[in-house]
């Protein structure tokens, strides 16, 4: 056996998955779902309304830093316990006492974020197919269409992801250069054609407020929005080690190089499109409802801005197809663990493809039912991203808790931050409760049934179902992460699948 293999085996766990993944597509998977050119640009025009260029291009450099801190305390727990199921598994194993309680809500609030992070993705995707469709070929901008062209992106990446990983792992290499030279791409054009750009003060200084609330200081706030639900998914690196070669260094490196090199290059992107606005009441009122294909017109004109256009397109469909990968990943492992209903069904490994093809399908499922409320919901855009950020950003920081509560009795693994690690557990425990806050608040003012942040809501209904379900009955047979068996049993899993 490999080293992997023996660690996994100490774990508890056989090798189902196929683990034919480098360490470079170990991260690219992280990266590609961060997706600067989806995250970005999708949330770009709430940017606009909540804050403009100022908080668009300062806050992106100061929650890029807070999440490095988050993602550096999950890296080092990720070294110690290189499993797919990732965030849950960590809490079992972190938890000082009542282990399985803190496994199984990390693992319900993981679910429901990686659930609407593949919403939010596959939505915003949708959003600018529908805007390229209507200036090519008049497909017009509606919510019924919306809806319609995010049904069949997601059919499309649950699909794609029933092929196998050698697939998805090839994919995503190629999304990796295609995100790095896309955003080249985009800002040479928006620098060198447009006839005119926006002065320094304006981009780096310019404050709009048209939420309607009077309150600089919480306007501002909103804004980060932008930029933490960018800063999502970077887990996907730790649920894709059981199928990464020397998971426990790959893995790590995965998380914190796809925050690192997505804080680099999501700056310049969105400096290099903030100058380029022609008009930035034209871009909100843009028909397409899409501003950045408005700024692209306006700025290189209609050829050269549908080209652009489709760069980003093409970006978010990586984005989103590697959404869907982590999220199954994900609802594989807990189901492993008997903790979702129907836990039997989703566990279930195609035998010729050696993936979780039903954990797959549900992840696209449970997507489409998120994004639903768009059809009576203007604000159910930003509502999913709250969401995903909210039930994300609590799965990961729940596991850096406990690692901090077990002090020096941690036993970190062959990536660890040594000295470094209590501080930097302080400062992303601190972080991801006030942005949990702040994200469940009003966003427009005032506030209707038609506007309405149902974020609290569709927590609460989460996290309601996953307390009803423990104490009526998990509380008495689900005891965490299960061991597959003895290290006979487990070799015989792995004979029967190679057969």
């Amino acid at each position: 056996m490999t080293d992997d293999e023996q660690r996994l085996h100490q774990l508890g766990y056989a090798q189902e998955l196929s683990r034919t993944m480098s360490g470079f597509s170990n991260f690219a998977v992280s990266f590609t779902i961060i997706s600067i050119l989806s995250g970005c640009l999708t949330l770009y025009g709430f940017g606009m309304n909540t804050g403009g260029p100022a908080m668009i291009v300062w806050g992106w450099p100061i929650v890029g830093l807070m999440t490095l801190f988050v993602g550096l305390a999950m890296a080092e727990v990720c070294s110690s316990y290189p499993t797919a199921g990732g965030l849950y598994y960590w809490s079992a194993k972190l938890a000082p006492s009542n282990g399985p309680a803190w496994s199984w809500f990390t693992g319900w609030f993981n679910f429901l974020g990686q659930v609407a992070v593949t919403a939010g993705i596959d939505f915003g995707a949708a959003f600018f197919l529908n805007a390229f469709l209507d200036l090519q070929f008049g497909f017009s901008v509606t919510r019924g269409h919306t809806i319609l062209l995010f049904g069949i992106i997601l059919l499309v990446h649950a699909l794609l992801n029933s092929l196998g990983v050698k697939l998805v792992a090839r994919l995503n290499d190629i999304s990796v250069w295609w995100h790095i030279v896309g955003v080249l791409f985009i800002v040479g054009a928006l620098v060198i054609l447009p006839d005119k750009h926006q002065s320094a003060g304006f981009v780096f200084g310019h404050f709009v407020n048209n939420t309607g609330w009077g309150s600089t200081l919480y306007v501002g706030l909103l804004g980060l929005l932008l930029a933490q639900y960018t800063f999502t998914g970077y887990d996907a690196s730790a649920h894709m080690t059981e199928e990464t070669r020397d998971a426990a260094r790959s893995g790590p490196r995965g998380i914190v190089m796809s925050i690192l090199v997505s804080l680099g290059a999501g700056w310049v992107l969105l400096i290099g499109l903030t100058f380029a606005i022609q008009s930035y009441d034209g871009a909100l009122e843009s028909e397409t409802g899409v501003p950045p294909a408005q700024i692209f017109i306006d700025a290189v004109g209609i050829t050269m801005g549908k080209i652009l256009l489709l760069v980003v397109i093409g970006a978010q469909l990586f984005c989103g197809m590697s959404s869907v990968t982590a999220n199954s990943r994900m609802i594989y492992a807990f189901s492993r663990d008997g903790a979702l209903p129907g836990s039997s069904l989703w566990h279930k490994i195609n035998q010729k493809t050696r993936t979780p093809t039903n954990a797959i399908w549900l992840a696209a499922g449970g997507a489409f039912v998120l994004g639903l409320p768009y059809l009576w919901n203007t604000t159910a855009y930003a509502a999913v991203t709250s969401i995903a950020v909210i039930g994300l950003y609590i799965a990961y920081v729940l596991p850096t808790l406990l690692r901090l509560i077990q002090g020096k009795n941690f036993q970190p693994g062959p990536w660890s931050l040594g000295r470094w690690s209590r501080p930097i557990g302080i400062i992303a425990v601190v972080w991801v409760v006030f942005i949990t806050i702040l994200f469940m608040l009003p966003q427009v003012s005032p506030v209707t049934s038609s506007n309405f942040n149902y974020t609290p809501i569709a927590v609460l209904v989460v996290l309601g179902f996953a307390t009803t379900y423990w104490f009526v009955s998990a509380r008495r047979w689900f005891t965490g992460p299960k061991v597959q068996g003895s290290e006979e049993e487990l070799a015989a899993i792995e004979r029967d699948l190679d057969l």
